[in-house]
């Protein structure tokens, strides 16, 4: 995160993984059906009822968050104690190790091999009676690859032999655009804990508007650990996102013509290179290729200092050799931002040869 803060930001920019913000104008919110201050209960009612109108949830499996990454947080804090295990997937989203570090637990990993598909053998060989949570992302994050249900119901039947739960964090799945979205949650509500948000594939981060699905005793005291972080939330934020939901469906189809293009722009540029293996997803905004030559770590530096380009290093996802790419950008900006990028896979090459021809004299 400190690196997405600090040194992703440039002109050309293919880092980001969500989709464009929208300006609050195109809410068409008027100043009046705004309040400072709220109730100061455990969730505001006509934003639960939103997510359990989506969702097809209880109400009692609901806790709202400030954005996913705080969701994830409550989770595994909810469900584990210092020094428990969890296994997480490989490749994984760094923030989740973070949070999981900080709490003091353990961290073991499983698979996803071909095309990023979860290794259940892999899985089962990994899982021990230690383990607290199985952690999935869905979409993947960083691959973009779809899991299927039928595949996270073989995760659940080996959690639940050992009593573990299966954390999915859902927040790239929004990117299906579905008008009734399906969630893991139905699979087996006393075993997953489902995290999601606003926040990625409507282009409303800046509303916080996370959530956690969850068994209600585990939702319970999640409630009570986010009393010590953010017992009360802001009002005003609530309330814009209960009228984001309310607009959803014209939010999905912009932001799923505006993506749809964008992959196909993306998908044309990785078909023309020959010095990149990628594997396609089916959906959202990001794919995580690997160069076939030369370092992903070098590349990423000289593509931000002589193209300003910048991209993700596959590093913070435990793949070195991989950089991750994302299109959520206005079309124009992805245009020029995939051209600065074959420059500098072009640049790249040109320098790797050249090592490599110094280094056989």
């Amino acid at each position: 995160m400190e690196w997405a803060k600090l040194r992703s930001t440039a002109r050309y920019n293919l880092a980001t993984s969500g989709m464009v913000a929208l300006p609050l104008t195109e809410l068409g919110v008027e100043i009046g059906q705004l309040e400072i201050n709220g109730p100061s209960g455990y969730g505001y009612e006509a934003l639960l009822r939103k997510i359990v109108d989506r969702y097809s949830v209880p109400q009692e499996s609901i806790v709202s968050t400030i954005g996913t990454s705080m969701g994830n947080y409550l989770a595994l804090a909810a469900t584990t104690e210092p020094g428990d295990e969890i296994l997480v997937e490989r490749p994984n989203y760094e923030p989740l190790l973070s949070t999981a570090r900080y709490l003091g637990l353990t961290i073991e990993n499983f698979q996803r091999r071909n095309n990023f598909a979860i290794d259940l053998a892999d899985l089962e060989r990994q899982i021990t009676p230690r383990t607290r949570v199985i952690v999935i992302t869905n979409l993947h994050n960083p691959s973009g690859a779809f899991c299927s249900d039928s595949t996270l119901r073989e995760v659940a039947a080996l959690a639940r032999k050992g009593g573990a739960y299966v954390l999915v964090d859902e927040v790239y799945r929004e990117m299906l655009f579905e008008s009734r979205p399906q969630s893991a949650f139905h699979i087996d509500p006393e075993r997953f804990l489902i995290t999601n948000s606003l926040t990625k594939a409507y282009g409303l981060s800046g509303l916080r508007c996370g959530w956690v699905l969850a068994p209600p005793d585990v939702a319970r005291r999640m409630w009570r650990i986010n009393d010590l972080h953010g017992a009360t939330f802001v009002h005003p934020g609530e309330l814009l996102s209960v009228i984001a939901f309310e607009q959803l469906g014209q939010i999905s189809a912009r932001m799923k013509a505006l993506l749809d293009t964008n992959r196909k722009l993306l998908r044309e540029f990785l078909t023309a290179r020959d010095d990149l293996d990628c594997y396609w997803p089916e959906y959202g905004t990001i794919v995580f290729p690997r160069l076939r030559r030369g370092s992903a770590e070098q590349f990423c530096e000289l593509l931000r200092m002589r193209f300003e380009t910048s991209v993700v290093p596959g590093r913070f996802f435990d793949c070195p050799d991989r950089f991750r790419i994302g299109v959520g950008a206005p079309t124009e900006t992805i245009r020029e931002s995939l051209h600065q990028l074959g420059k500098g896979l072009d640049a790249f090459a040109d320098v790797t040869m050249a090592s490599s021809s110094r280094r056989s004299s």
